[in-house]
């Protein structure tokens, strides 16, 4: 048995590496944050030039039917580059969504779209992740929804959004709806978009043709991963960063990667993150393969590099000294990637929390 990537997930990786590279650069990143745009079009147009947005669809829906670990590879990828694009809700969760819960019709009217990248979609099951907090939660009566979701993934530009509700019915609501308010949020990435929903009967399309429980619980366990993958991705960004620079600021007349300490610095980041991989992979293997272990092992994942990403990105920026702290070098943009990336879908508090009700070692 093979442990280990296909040559078409190499090669796959490999596509979306490159072209990130080359429509991806910091300059870009930078113009995107600062003027707040929900994500960069001319980014998400080479990312659906490259099927990215059908990626686990079905192939009889006009996507690539592909697994979980080919969408972490590419999770991977964004993270390294830090790009401002929609993938985590639209390519990923909301797929599932669909293809767990919705009938037939509604499949076929919606999944194309996803796979062809004509569609955003922002979901909204943050509740279901981190506990229901004061005046959030959305109620299902009628038809129509009411309420408030917090944290809503790629919430900016989303053409149409799928919302959890408090029994874990799923809902298909238009951006445009009577009665719905959208906010952005303005978090320490901007990068990505995250947002909130408000809904005062909404007029909404329930996903009825399955368990929206469990469809709920794989679309959390899935956007774990992919954000464990995307701390993972530019985590060893920001090492190859710090190691760059050792090789060149001088300091006493030597470059500071020949001193002892910033060596152990460099080699003590890449000890620690270099083993998430491996935990990652399992993690999107699991969700397919393996369905018992997804949901604890989605957590592990996304718990684990959660520290880890911290640990990492703290320690990057102390190897760069006084110029990690400054915009010059951009290095805040994978620093605040991480950082959210810890809090979305989850602190690790939290989901270590799920981890042991799901083992049976705490009360739900």
């Amino acid at each position: 048995m093979e442990f280990g990537l296909s040559e078409d997930q190499r090669l796959m990786q490999e596509s979306v590496n490159r072209t990130l590279e080359k429509v991806s650069p910091l300059d870009r990143v930078r113009k995107a944050a600062e003027a707040r745009e929900p994500y960069a079009r001319d980014i998400w147009a080479a990312l659906v030039d490259l099927g990215v947005p059908g990626l686990i669809v079905p192939e009889n829906e006009g996507g690539m039917g592909l697994k979980l670990l080919d969408a972490a590879l590419v999770s991977e990828a964004l993270g390294r580059y830090v790009a401002p694009a929609p993938f985590i809700a639209t390519a990923v969760m909301a797929p599932l969504a669909l293809i767990g819960s919705a009938s037939p019709r509604q499949q076929e009217a919606f999944l194309p779209k996803l796979a062809g990248g004509e569609a955003v979609v922002g979901v909204a099951i943050s509740e279901r992740a981190s506990g229901a907090r004061d005046g959030a939660g959305i109620t299902a009566s009628g038809g129509k929804l009411t309420g408030k979701a917090l944290f809503v993934l790629d919430c900016g530009g989303a053409d149409f959004y799928i919302v959890g509700d408090r029994d874990c019915g799923l809902h298909l609501v238009w951006a445009d709806a009577e009665g719905l308010a959208r906010t952005e949020l303005t978090t320490i990435d901007l990068t990505r978009s995250v947002g909130e929903l408000d809904f005062v009967n909404v007029e909404a399309e329930p996903l009825v043709s399955g368990d929206a429980k469990t469809t709920t619980r794989r679309m959390l366990d899935a956007g774990r991963v992919m954000l464990a993958a995307d701390t993972l991705g530019a985590g060893w960004r920001m090492i190859e960063k710090a190691v760059d620079y050792a090789k060149e600021r001088k300091q006493f007349g030597r470059v500071i990667g020949s001193f002892q300490a910033v060596k152990h610095m460099c080699a003590e980041m890449a000890a620690e993150l270099e083993p998430g991989r491996s935990l990652i992979w399992y993690a999107a293997h699991a969700f397919d393969e393996i369905p018992e272990e997804s949901s604890l092992m989605a957590a592990h994942a996304k718990a684990h590099l959660s520290e880890v990403g911290r640990f990492v990105a703290r320690t990057a920026t102390e190897v760069h000294g006084g110029m990690g702290f400054t915009d010059l070098l951009g290095l805040h943009y994978w620093f605040k990637r991480i950082g959210l990336d810890r809090q979305l879908l989850g602190s690790p508090e939290r989901v270590r929390q799920d981890a042991a009700v799901l083992q049976g070692w705490a009360a739900e």
